[in-house]
């Protein structure tokens, strides 16, 4: 019976080990569509908002992503980068939802291929702005394109705005800004960056090196402000451009 036991558990460990190399952090809101993972996602609660749900019909995963799109799990873009699996976007937006009305200024740190840049220029709609902001000029130049696939008004109308620079320092030149999204980890509480919030704005980032967690901080005065932490997760770190390739 022992032998039989070990036979089981050493098959299992074989299964789990191969799903956690082919299939890393999949989430059960995979779809066969950008609409079914969008319902997926909802279904799960992952948000709530209206608004979110139209933005994300409305931006087709597939323009970004070249392998499997529909897939909750996060994909490597090259250059040592990743983009985040949907299910992170889309609770990502319901934390900022409330700073992405029409109108308002956001700031998107480490934009990748695009896709969350073009989520929030459809929730501030054509009187706001959203600069996404990447290091590597290879994915932000890739970024545009991938945005002029559906939605190039919205970048020749300067609604959306895609700059190749170090984003670790924001964009101190167009602050304030209603919201800032960071979309890899921060070692330390970015305070640079939330100097360039409004006094009511918000910033979610994932902040740690080995245990870091997402963190959602409030701007409520001058000079004061209000962490919380959301939840443990697992981000490439936000770093220089040459560390980032050279560990590419």
């Amino acid at each position: 019976m022992t032998r039989i036991v070990y036979a089981v558990l050493f098959t299992v460990g074989i299964l789990l080990s191969f799903l956690n190399n082919h299939f890393p952090m999949a989430w059960g809101c995979s779809g066969r569509s950008n609409a079914q993972l969008v319902a997926n996602l909802q279904a799960a609660g992952i948000f709530k908002s209206p608004t979110i749900k139209e933005a994300m019909l409305a931006v087709d995963r597939g323009d970004f992503v070249q392998w499997s799109p529909y897939n909750d799990s996060p994909q490597t873009i090259g250059y040592g980068a990743t983009i985040s699996a949907p299910h992170m976007h889309a609770h990502c937006l319901e934390v900022l939802a409330n700073h992405l009305k029409p109108g308002a200024k956001a700031l998107d740190i480490g934009s990748g291929t695009g896709i969350l840049a073009a989520y929030m220029s459809a929730m501030v709609g054509p009187t706001g702005t959203v600069f996404g902001v990447e290091h590597i000029p290879e994915l932000a130049y890739s970024s545009i394109d991938n945005i002029r696939k559906h939605h190039s008004d919205r970048l020749d109308k300067g609604i959306i705005q895609i700059l190749a620079k170090d984003g670790r320092h924001g964009l101190p030149e167009y602050a304030p800004f209603d919201c800032i999204h960071i979309g890899a980890a921060a070692a330390h509480t970015p305070t640079e960056l939330l100097q360039q919030l409004k006094i009511g704005g918000r910033l979610v980032a994932p902040i740690g090196t080995y245990d870091q967690h997402l963190v959602m901080i409030d701007r409520t005065g001058e000079d004061t402000f209000q962490e919380t932490k959301l939840m443990g997760v697992r981000y490439v770190p936000l770093t220089s451009k040459e560390t980032q390739l050279a560990d590419a």
